[in-house]
Order: C-alpha cells, then structure tokens, then sequence
C-alpha cells in the first residue's frame, strides 16, 4: 500500500502544524517540499487553492487544511492522547481555542506583522489584539503546565506555530511583555526534539524529484 503524500513549506506555520500532527501521529508520509514560487503542477492538480500543506491519502482523498491534517493524523493513531479521549468535554474545549486563535489571533498577527515591518501607526493597536489573546493563553497556563491541563494537548501544537511567529515580530516587546508562562511553554516546545524533527529542512522535490519519508516511528 503506497503511503499518503504531502506537499509542505518548509517555514509556513501551517505546515509546521501539519508536520507536527504526522509526527505526532507516528503516520507515515512521503514529503514532498515546495517553495511557494514554484508551485508543483501536480500540487495544484489536487488543491486549487495553491497553499500548503496538502496531504493526498492513498485513496485520492485530498485533506488540504492544516487542523484537518492533524486531526486526521491523530484519529488513525494518538499514542500520547492528544485528543484527551477519556474525557468527552475537552476535544469540543480544544477546538474553540485553536477557532479562535484561527480566526481573530491570526488575523491580526497578519496586520501587526505588516505593521511593524513598515512602521504603520497602528502598530501598538495591532499587538494589544494580538496580545488580548497571547493574555487568554497566559492565564490558561499560569493554572497549569499546558493549554487543556497538566497533560499536553492537540491545542498545545496547533497554536504553538504561530505564537512562534507572534514572538519573533517584535522580539523586544514580547521577552519584556507580561507574558512568562506563555514564554515557558513556548521555550519548551521549541526545545523538543520532536519540533527539532518537523524542522527538518529537505531539498526541493521539483529540482530533485526525491520524496521523503517523514513522521514514522523511529
């Protein structure tokens, strides 16, 4: 049985959290990397949308959304529990906090990224609302070690990627910021071996026409 494909870039958040669901997941795929300048006419085939990451299962079926990745992943195997499957009310309790991250969080980190790098007026405007939800997740972990709880979560890795990115607009303010159980959990993460594993950096497929395989168990 040939393995699922998925097209991923190496620095887009989105990626990395389909990346990180796979590794998870301990599901095995054939990694193919693209640039964004150089779209694959065989990634475009299947996915019109012209983003990454898409994976293509094995039957045909296209998953070309990075939560949808995860989940996905995640329900063929989750050996650490990520769903929190004994407890009913935490999956819907999850899925509310990474809605809002994808929605309100994400769009105004767009424009604060925007901002800062071209010095726009608005820019303290933009990172209160960024930082109205970087305080949500503050006061989530100043309770206990994770987002859900003491035990980490699938919400844990679908919005580490972009706080990542929320951290490194404007370094200064963030390490300064009222922020240090979200720069604790973030810290940790990044120093796991297994971000360490989705950060991998592969030749491009279109120059090299070589695939690799990515998230099995070691």
């Amino acid at each position: 049985m040939s393995l699922p494909i998925l097209y991923s870039l190496q620095n887009c958040p989105y990626a990395m959290r389909a990346r990180l669901g796979l590794l998870l997941a301990q599901q095995a795929v054939m990694l193919r990397a693209v640039v964004m300048k150089n779209k694959p006419a065989a990634m475009l085939a299947v996915s019109p949308k012209a983003t990454v990451p898409v994976l293509v299962l094995d039957d045909g079926t296209v998953i070309d959304e990075s939560l949808d990745i995860m989940i996905w992943a995640l329900h063929q195997s989750d050996p650490l529990d990520l769903l929190h499957k004994s407890e009913p009310e935490a999956y819907p309790a999850m899925l509310a906090l990474i809605d809002i991250h994808d929605t309100v969080f994400t769009s105004a980190l767009s424009k604060y990224k925007y901002a800062v790098r071209y010095h726009a007026d608005n820019e303290a405007e933009l990172r209160r609302q960024c930082a109205v939800y970087a305080t949500m997740l503050e006061s989530h972990l100043s309770q206990h070690a994770y987002l859900m709880g003491d035990k980490v979560s699938l919400a844990d890795y679908a919005i580490l990627p972009l706080i990542r990115q929320f951290a490194r607009v404007d370094r200064q303010w963030y390490l300064q910021a009222p922020l240090p159980y979200l720069r604790n959990w973030l810290n940790k993460h990044l120093q796991d071996q297994r971000f360490a594993k989705a950060m991998v950096k592969y030749p491009q497929w279109l120059e090299t026409n070589e695939e690799f395989l990515f998230g099995h168990a070691d």
